[in-house]
């Protein structure tokens, strides 16, 4: 960055880009600026048009740099979870050095060793967790640098892209005139930004509630085990309001934010607002209760199809509950009609820094904080995780290795779901579903 400690966060969604500009001065995280702008070109979390996409990374950016008062030239920018592949990994290296104490450098060994061995489908990694390292036998090492040893080992789990959602952010930030810092999925920044660390730990729900689609994400033992989407959010809601009211989508979007409610409920038929509809000479009156009836369906049916996913793999009753997140956790009414499918136990989290508490920003929140709390041996694995990514070609994706049938993986769920099974081999996806859920939370002996 162009000034000590600035970190910028960038999270392009479906149909705007929100920027958000932070420092870090010894620990203490504070937002100094922010920017957004309109027309992000995405479809189903893919850029769909590179132009429209960059012009509005420089329109966010730009707004940004000129109230925090510098130049911006570096970001870190966010990934969706559509179609992210887990997979168990591990890596196995000698030391190099004489005196055989582990440095960074052995550790940026074993992780592109790890990062070798992954079984690439048009995918790339752009994330790494390791579990554990192990030194000459000793395993539950978090931290293996400066330790002495003959033989490093990590094992860890990594998380895969579609090749089409990477390049395609690549090129549109790098055509707005910017480098990426880092690429961060957008769960794995969501989660110790809006959720506790006793969450994280025992276990909850996130998601967040966006634009054009809606995330829910399975969060247990501080990593993401399970990620589904909705190719359903907040346009689909204006959408319904344009038809059943037949006014102009942007009139139906003014018509949402002024006066609506995802539950009927807390919503009066004696509050009448008046719209523009098509083929009438006069404007047409609307209750505040009829509109909310329109949200209500949509939110519903939402709300419907992540509950009937979350419930498949038994992660539907976890101690954290659900944290929701996102633009459209702004609604009113939501928290409510939230609960009516998730029980008591749900809350809306939004982002509390001074001058930034509206939830469509906590995306480009997140990616700036995660990057601003980064320890020295997850820089040192995010490092070779860019460097790999500089590296990546497509035509290349499949010159991994291969597993050895029998091998552990874990198993991706189709439409767009991943699920982590670490302790399973590869098999059915609806007999994995139903198995207990310590399938689904318990890590491996050889983890612990």
């Amino acid at each position: 960055m162009t000034q000590n400690g600035v970190i910028v966060g960038l999270d392009i969604g479906t149909t705007m880009v929100k920027v958000v500009v932070a420092q870090n001065n010894g620990g203490r995280f504070n937002v100094i600026a922010t920017g957004s702008a309109a027309g992000a070109g995405l479809k189903r979390g893919v850029i769909v048009d590179i132009n429209q996409t960059a012009a509005a990374i420089q329109q966010a950016v730009s707004q940004a740099a000129a109230k925090a008062n510098l130049s911006i030239d570096e970001v870190v920018v966010g990934l969706p979870a559509n179609q992210v592949n887990i997979q168990k990994i591990s890596g196995l290296v000698s030391i190099e050095n004489q005196n055989k104490q582990i440095t960074g450098q052995d550790v940026v060994n074993v992780t592109n060793q790890a990062l070798n061995s992954l079984s690439l489908a048009d995918q790339t990694p752009v994330e790494f967790l390791p579990s554990q390292f192990i030194v000459d036998g000793f395993d539950g090492i978090k931290d293996p640098t400066d330790m002495i040893g003959v033989r490093l080992e990590v094992q860890g789990l990594a998380y895969l892209a579609p090749n089409k959602v990477v390049s395609g952010i690549k090129t549109a930030v790098k055509k707005a005139g910017l480098t990426i810092k880092a690429m961060d999925l957008a769960p794995m920044a969501l989660a110790p930004a809006f959720l506790s660390d006793a969450e994280q730990d025992f276990g909850a729900i996130l998601i967040d509630l966006a634009g054009g689609q809606s995330t829910a994400s399975v969060i247990h033992d501080h990593k993401v085990k399970y990620m589904t989407v909705d190719y359903e959010g907040g346009v689909n809601v204006t959408k319904d309001i344009s038809t059943v009211l037949g006014i102009a989508n942007q009139e139906a979007e003014a018509v949402k934010i002024k006066y609506g409610s995802a539950d009927p409920a807390q919503a009066s038929e004696e509050q009448i607002f008046y719209v523009d509809a098509v083929g009438l000479s006069e404007k047409k009156p609307v209750d505040e209760k009829y509109l909310a009836s329109i949200m209500e369906a949509r939110y519903d049916q939402i709300f419907d199809r992540l509950d009937q996913q979350l419930d498949e793999i038994g992660a539907d009753d976890l101690p954290g509950g659900y944290i929701i997140t996102g633009g459209n956790s702004a609604v009113p009414g939501l928290l409510a009609k939230a609960q009516e499918h998730f029980g008591q136990n749900v809350h809306i989290a939004r982002p509390n820094q001074i001058g930034l508490r509206h939830p469509s920003f906590a995306r480009a929140l997140a990616f700036a904080s995660y990057e601003a709390f980064q320890t020295d041996l997850q820089k040192t694995v995010k490092a070779v995780l860019m460097g790999q990514l500089k590296e990546f070609k497509q035509e290349q994706a499949q010159t991994y290795h291969q597993p050895e049938k029998g091998e552990n993986l874990i198993e991706t769920e189709v439409d767009d779901g991943a699920y982590l099974d670490e302790e399973q081999p590869r098999e059915g996806l609806f007999k994995k579903m139903k198995t207990s859920l310590t399938s689904l939370f318990a890590e491996t002996n050889d983890e612990d």
